[in-house]
């Protein structure tokens, strides 16, 4: 299924950070919400700014635009104010995209590990992400940063236990 992209994609003044501040906010919610929906069609987890700007996200090879370093890091900005981003390192270059929040990601897990009859079970952190059994799950796949983070969410809802196995970690669902 290829990614549908909205009507300001191919409108030139899109992929230049407007003055006005009532339309830069419009365009800047546009923007979070196309970053997020691309994110997730393509299931990214993490981005690298530089790499971004060359990426079909921020460049549209079709029209000849490309959004600034600058402007893609003000449109990160506004994700972290909303909670979809984090940044990893100090120099805001690598962002921890998070188009499902982690107590989304563990609500998931939770009802897939339910509705398997699965409570009171173990699985490795393989198994959840990319095991047979939740292979149609909208989880399998997910990276595992983001999955720790989800068990961590479960963990403190009294709802799973993380452990460490022999061969790394684990988790204990109740």
């Amino acid at each position: 299924m290829s990614f549908e992209w909205p009507w300001q994609y191919n409108f030139p003044p899109f992929f230049t950070l407007q003055p006005n501040v009532d339309t830069r906010q419009k365009q800047l919610a546009a923007w979070c919400s196309l970053a997020l929906s691309y994110c997730r069609h393509r299931k990214l987890y993490t981005l690298d700014v530089l790499e971004a700007q060359e990426s079909p996200l921020f460049n549209n090879k079709k029209i000849s635009r490309k959004l600034s370093v600058e402007a893609i890091q003000i449109i990160f900005e506004e994700l972290r104010k909303k909670g979809n981003l984090e940044w990893m390192d100090k120099n805001k270059s690598r962002c921890l995209i998070m188009w499902r929040r982690p107590e989304e990601w563990g609500k998931l897990i939770y009802q897939w590990v339910s509705k398997s009859g699965m409570t009171n079970s173990v699985f490795t952190l393989y198994e959840l992400s990319n095991g047979d059994d939740t292979e149609t799950e909208e989880f399998h796949g997910l990276e595992e940063g983001m999955l720790l983070r989800s068990l961590q969410a479960l963990q403190t809802e009294g709802r799973a236990e993380i452990i460490t196995m022999d061969d790394g970690k684990g988790v204990k669902f109740f």
